[in-house]
């Protein structure tokens, strides 16, 4: 891996719809998300169908064990979106580190055409992140800024 990259081990589970499928992987040395394939062996299919403007939930058949101080973050994948129309519709979706059920992944088809997972078919991202906990401090008057309140465009075009 490059410089600078932190590393953390995380335990996986592989549930048998997935049995025989590859676990999440970097592509490149630069890549920052492992593709999710789909698990659809236990339903007795190899394949969904993702009528345009529906949902779906696919199982990736893995289960994880992140560790304090971590999430997951499942992402769309671009050359389903732009070829096909295909997206996360929680994107990104998160999976917190006490959740230990299977990752699934809630996909739509923006698409005009059917579209066809297949099992083993590469769906989505998942991105492993620290976590940065934010805490609420009451004020009577924010830091003034240019922009001020302005939103929704009001920076440009």
């Amino acid at each position: 891996m490059s410089i600078g990259v932190q590393k953390v081990a995380v335990p996986v589970r592989v549930m048998p719809e997935a049995e025989g499928l590859e676990l999440p992987r970097y592509e490149t040395a630069q890549s920052a998300g492992m593709d999710l394939r789909a698990a659809l062996a236990d339903q007795g299919r190899r394949q969904v169908v993702i009528e345009p403007g529906q949902r779906a939930l696919v199982s990736t058949g893995l289960r994880i064990a992140l560790p304090p101080g971590f999430e997951a973050q499942v992402r769309p994948r671009s050359g389903l979106a732009v070829k096909h129309g295909v997206t996360v519709v929680n994107s990104p979706g998160t999976i917190d580190a006490d959740y230990r059920g299977t990752v699934k992944v809630a996909l739509i088809n923006l698409g005009d055409e059917p579209f066809v997972v297949k099992h083993g078919e590469r769906i989505a991202q998942l991105i492993i992140a620290s976590v940065t906990r934010g805490e609420w401090q009451v004020v009577t008057d924010l830091p003034e800024t240019s922009r001020g309140t302005g939103g929704f465009g009001s920076t440009g075009q």
